[in-house]
């Protein structure tokens, strides 16, 4: 009886109550959207490198390796030498090892030096292989693939020639050794789409004219020549590795934080990123207080909306007591509303998200690289739309209160 006069109650008045019913759904969408960004964040941040057991450079901290080793930021304290290197990967627990050699730019992007290894084993997004989406992995000594982002900032295509900067904020360019683009890489969301990779002998080659952080005055070898010599690396930066079973991780890093030969750090990538995303963690409960305040700020505004009918509605509650209502049956009419309003503006709002998740999935995964998943509704979100209806009761309570102490009497005054 109570719920079909709140339903009918709430019908008379349809243009407010759908008002306030879209500004809960609205809010609640909100809510429940940057939950989903937050989530699919943390997921896409986790899956930037997947499949690497470890990650190897010199001794310095755990979240420093690995942002400058995976997400190019920052730089090493020092480098491994190549001895070191060969040393571990020839270790028995190593199922394979790639190296990493950072430290030039082009155009305010990282190159780093590599070897076809790591197009074979870098893996992100839960085991997805990069993929070339024009021409082929260099095959020459001057051949460079660069990421997505790199093509469509800087306008290059296949056989593009590019000119590699020394250090990362350096006006001196290695102009004598041009690379030329041998492939462009499909978008993955991932630092690879802001690099340009090289080999680790081509980062040898640009050096070669090169003395303690300059280039010698006068020397210019000629490229044919830097062809035939041994390009052997001296160091490098760091290093993917991949154990052969899991069980032998641990005690690999071990033995390689204990080399004895140099201080070296080996680190987990899930337990440093676990660090990393604790360090921005604040800006994460930032961004869910925000959309939890426009929750209780629509809230709110529902309670306000009660409020300023029931001076409208003073006659119709009087009838009510009149025709044999208790004071509590106005009451509960009144919870029951809010009840339904809020209900239904969580349902509107889990809709709405799951709309604009289908429509805005595609582009920004392709802008960004972040993939916000489309799953069924999880406990969190369940239990935050109940958390939304039952807020939507406790509000609700300050103008039903002020209606159960309305007399019969008042209802039915004219005032003039």
């Amino acid at each position: 009886m109570i719920l079909r006069l709140a339903i009918a109650s709430l019908f008379a008045r349809a243009l407010t109550v759908g008002m306030t019913v879209l500004a809960i759904a609205l809010s609640v969408a909100l809510f429940l959207g940057v939950e989903k960004v937050r989530t699919g964040a943390k997921a896409s941040f986790a899956d930037t490198i997947s499949g690497t057991d470890l990650i190897v450079g010199a001794r310095s901290g755990s979240v420093q390796l690995l942002l400058y080793s995976v997400f190019r930021i920052g730089n090493a304290t020092n480098n491994v030498t190549w001895e070191s290197y060969q040393d571990i990967a020839t270790r028995p627990e190593v199922d394979w090892m790639v190296p990493i050699s950072l430290g030039d730019s082009h155009r305010q992007f990282r190159v780093m030096g590599t070897t076809p290894a790591f197009f074979e084993h870098y893996r992100y997004r839960q085991g997805r292989s990069l993929e070339v989406s024009e021409g082929v992995i260099m095959d020459d000594l001057f051949d460079t693939v660069i990421g997505a982002d790199v093509a469509a900032t800087l306008g290059y295509g296949v056989d593009d020639p590019i000119v590699v900067a020394h250090g990362l904020a350096s006006f001196t360019e290695h102009r004598d050794q041009p690379f030329r683009v041998s492939g462009i890489l499909e978008k993955t969301g991932t630092p690879v789409d802001r690099t340009v990779i090289v080999s680790m002998e081509a980062i040898e080659a640009i050096h070669v004219d090169w003395k303690s952080g300059a280039q010698v005055p006068g020397q210019a070898t000629p490229v044919d020549v830097i062809r035939q010599m041994d390009l052997t690396p001296a160091a490098v930066t760091a290093a993917l590795v991949g154990v052969e079973s899991p069980l032998q991780t641990f005690a690999l890093q071990r033995a390689i934080n204990e080399y004895p030969q140099e201080p070296l750090l080996a680190i987990l990538p899930g337990v440093a990123l676990q660090e990393l995303w604790g360090i921005v963690g604040i800006a994460e409960t930032a961004l869910l207080a925000v959309s939890a305040m426009v929750v209780v700020t629509a809230l709110i505004g529902m309670m306000a909306t009660i409020f300023s009918s029931l001076n409208e509605r003073r006659r119709e509650m009087a009838i009510f007591r009149a025709m044999g209502a208790r004071p509590l049956t106005i009451l509960g009419m009144l919870v029951l509303e809010a009840m339904v309003m809020a209900a239904a503006g969580a349902l509107l709002g889990l809709a709405l998200l799951y709309i604009g998740l289908a429509i805005v999935q595609p582009i920004v995964d392709s802008a960004f690289g972040l993939w916000l998943p489309i799953d069924a509704p999880t406990a969190r979100e369940a239990w935050v739309m109940l958390a939304v209806i039952a807020a939507g009761a406790i509000v609700s309570f300050v103008p039903a209160f002020r209606a159960y102490r309305l007399s019969v009497a008042d209802g039915m005054m004219v005032k003039t």
